[in-house]
């Protein structure tokens, strides 16, 4: 398990405030494992709610018809790499 960036341990609280992830810290995500189906189990409707509050907290627009939406959501460090070249606030 590799240890996590200062900026993947903050979307990673987001991740667990956000979706109200019992009996996960953020601490606990790894890194490359999976957000959806295997790893942290995530659906749909979570992705939805996680971009609204990487929205309203990072400033810029996740976009449910990007074709890279896959890529972005696949793991905490792809997601957090977005952000970080997105990101406004």
């Amino acid at each position: 398990m590799s240890e996590l960036t200062p900026l993947e341990l903050e979307v990673g609280h987001l991740i667990v405030d956000t979706l109200n992830l019992e009996d996960v810290s953020a601490a606990d995500i790894e890194a490359d494992a999976p957000l959806f189906r295997e790893g942290l189990g995530l659906d749909s409707i979570d992705a939805l709610e996680l971009a609204l509050a990487i929205s309203r907290h990072y400033g810029f627009q996740l976009r449910s018809d990007d074709e890279n939406n896959a890529r972005i959501f696949s793991s905490l460090r792809a997601l957090a790499a977005h952000i970080a070249g997105h990101r406004v606030k």
